[in-house]
């Protein structure tokens, strides 16, 4: 049975970072590449940022580009979402995500976390 499990979320004041975590088993990790997606209330979920199965690749929505950074330990089994110059825009609940060998922008992804959510003040 897959799991992910994201943990690292709170509620932070505007241009505080945030470390977003999350741990993947039942599955071989390093084939499979992961994404984090944000669903904001009333809003669709969107894509942020994905990360290739081994040669760490990576990809960005425009909007988070230069203040987010994503990561991976394949030994681990887990991604890191690094945030930081955090807006109130950035508020959403966070999801982790994994698709067996690409990392496509749409949500197209095989499996999801729970979530966590981040909350930024102004």
């Amino acid at each position: 049975q897959v799991q992910l499990v994201e943990s690292g979320g709170g509620l932070v004041q505007a241009g505080a970072s945030l470390r977003l975590s999350c741990v993947a088993s039942g599955l071989t990790f390093k084939n499979f590449g992961m994404g984090w997606f944000r669903q904001a209330p009333d809003k669709g979920r969107e894509f942020v940022a994905a990360i290739a199965p081994t040669d760490n690749v990576t990809d960005y929505h425009d909007s988070v580009k230069g203040r987010f950074t994503i990561n991976r330990d394949n030994a681990r089994n887990t991604v890191v979402l690094q945030m930081s110059s955090l807006k109130p825009e950035d508020t959403a609940v966070y999801y982790c995500a994994a698709r067996a060998g690409v990392i496509p922008i749409t949500p197209e992804y095989d499996y999801w976390g729970q979530g966590t959510q981040v909350t930024v003040s102004s």
